[in-house]
């Protein structure tokens, strides 16, 4: 009888490329309900400065013990700075701007954002030598992206709205720079996230404590455990985590533009599950979005590099 001839293990292997189209998913999909639930506690009793608490708090408590024992001490300001834009900046930026503006208006300008001030950073630090495959999926992602916000982009605007909008680009950008950094630095994404939590429970919970407005104590116990579960855990730690990740796997470009599927996410959740209507406006501006995602996030093939050098530490192994 003849012996069978071996599998080949390797077709059965997830490249570093599929592991990040698989991790920035994750962050779709994650990212998708922390529109929604964030837009939900601002309006209710919470304050913007209880949702970062939350957020602060939770996944500071559960990432402090773990980074004091992982990091070197010599090594916490570089987790410091990523803690100011990935963590403080974004978020109270992001949380702040849900008080004025819709979270329509969220997955436009955060989540087309990103990209943006991605590729405009990464164009300035590289001379302007961007692959045109980049450039096509943000032109498209951009476009898909007005398409799905547009009815709420031209409705009557109420008073402050544009302030919400303007603190969305602000995160926006405060959130690409810390990806630009993560990967510039090489910083292992789970290690990069326990820092930013920790950090940003050590810089903030002393001044929120101090005197900054909050309703929590009048919240139920729902509305509290909702947003603690949502920010502190999905929204700061594994969101966050994975979109690391996918930077480290993809490079900063294609995962930032992976973000602009979100709001088609969420229309398409809306419709599923709540039984929201969908526009044809909607649907193409879907199919656009969509499209420019997926450009962007497929290797480009321009022998021009589509992120900054990143310095080679000796003895350092790569993520």
């Amino acid at each position: 009888m003849m012996e069978e001839a071996p599998l080949n293990n390797r077709h059965f292997e997830f490249s570093d490329t599929h592991k990040g189209l698989l991790a920035g998913l994750i962050v779709v999909i994650c990212w998708s309900g922390f529109n929604i639930v964030s837009r939900f506690g601002s309006t209710t009793i919470f304050t913007p400065f209880d949702l970062a608490a939350m957020r602060y708090g939770v996944s500071g408590v559960l990432a402090l013990p773990f980074f004091v024992k992982l990091v070197p001490l010599r090594e916490w300001p570089r987790y410091s700075v990523l803690a100011l834009f990935g963590g403080l900046g974004y978020g109270i930026l992001v949380y702040s701007g849900f008080a004025f503006a819709p979270s329509a208006h969220a997955g436009v300008f955060v989540n087309g954002g990103i990209p943006f001030w991605t590729v405009v950073i990464v164009a300035v630090l590289s001379g302007f030598r961007i692959p045109r495959q980049t450039v096509l999926a943000l032109l498209l992602s951009a476009a898909g992206l007005v398409l799905i916000g547009l009815q709420s982009l031209v409705a009557t605007a109420s008073a402050g709205e544009w302030i919400g909008d303007g603190l969305f680009l602000a995160a926006a950008l405060c959130w690409a720079i810390f990806g630009l950094l993560m990967r510039r630095w090489q910083i292992r994404p789970q290690l990069g996230i326990l820092g930013v939590a920790s950090f940003s429970l050590l810089l903030y919970m002393p001044i929120y404590l101090l005197g900054l407005p909050g309703s929590i104590a009048q919240a139920g116990w729902g509305e509290i455990g909702l947003q603690a579960a949502y920010q502190g855990v999905i929204a700061a730690l594994l969101a966050a985590g994975m979109y690391s990740y996918a930077n480290q796997k993809i490079g900063a470009c294609q995962a930032s533009m992976m973000l602009a599927l979100v709001p088609a996410a969420s229309a398409v959740g809306g419709f599923l599950i709540l039984d929201e209507a969908l526009s044809m406006t909607t649907m193409v501006g879907i199919a656009v979005v969509s499209l420019g995602a997926l450009i962007g996030a497929l290797p480009a093939d321009s022998p021009v590099r589509a992120h900054p050098p990143v310095a080679v530490v000796p003895g350092k192994r790569d993520v």
